[in-house]
């Protein structure tokens, strides 16, 4: 299903809604498909939990990871490499932009406004988790997908449910984002493109939920961490 997503995926989402390990996920599971994907890490704004912390790992999966300028673990330094210009400009390859939420983060977004006059180019997601206090209500949402477009200038053009607890996780956290999301989807227009969880939950999860069940892997935690 991810083969027919436009060919430059754009996503974001609040802090903690676990955008970046959708990113992640996404990228791997583009490059099984056989393709050679691009993962670009824009968040110049949250220094944790960023996609380029596994550059080896993606790399592995057949990944390409554009990141920062400069790239260490010891500084953070809001550059965005060159690099990822040519996400846009090469039309033969797919891309995936892990990008920064808030309006900080998304602005980031405008520096590349010229890229994007193409609306059948790109994909918008924006990653919703339910269990987190800012996304709760539908009114929520909706004021953050306002404030998103209105800073980017880009439209939404798909929710992701990824409703979680980390590995905490049950099948209700999932249908209860997923209750949210379609609440959200026809008060906006905007269609739910993915249900993400983990993948020992999709047997427990109601047949409408499945159909577009988006598997992963807690790629950005390590086995210590809750």
């Amino acid at each position: 299903m991810i083969e027919n997503d436009r060919r430059v995926r754009i996503i974001s989402g609040h802090y903690g809604s676990g955008k970046t390990e959708f990113a992640v996920n996404y990228a791997v599971k583009l490059a099984e498909t056989g393709r050679t994907p691009v993962l670009a890490d824009i968040d110049v704004i949250n220094p944790y939990f960023r996609s380029r912390e596994r550059i080896r790992m993606l790399e592995d999966h057949g990944v390409r990871v554009v990141a920062d300028t400069v790239n260490t673990s010891l500084i953070d330094v809001p550059a965005i490499s060159a690099e990822v210009y040519t996400v846009f400009d090469r039309h033969d390859s797919d891309a995936v932009i892990d990008a920064g939420g808030g309006r900080a983060g998304i602005a980031v977004l405008k520096r590349f406004s010229d890229h994007f006059s193409n609306p059948e180019e790109y994909d918008f997601f924006l990653v919703i988790n339910a269990n987190r206090p800012e996304t709760r209500s539908p009114a929520q949402i909706i004021e953050y997908i306002k404030s998103f477009e209105n800073t980017c200038g880009l439209k939404v053009s798909g929710l992701i449910n990824n409703t979680h607890m980390l590995r905490s996780t049950t099948a209700a956290d999932i249908v209860s984002g997923y209750s949210l999301s379609v609440e959200v989807s026809e008060m906006t227009g905007i269609p739910l493109r993915y249900n993400a969880g983990l993948e020992k939950l999709e047997d427990e999860l109601p047949e409408e939920i499945r159909k577009n069940f988006f598997p992963i892997e807690l790629f950005m935690r390590d086995e210590w961490m809750s």
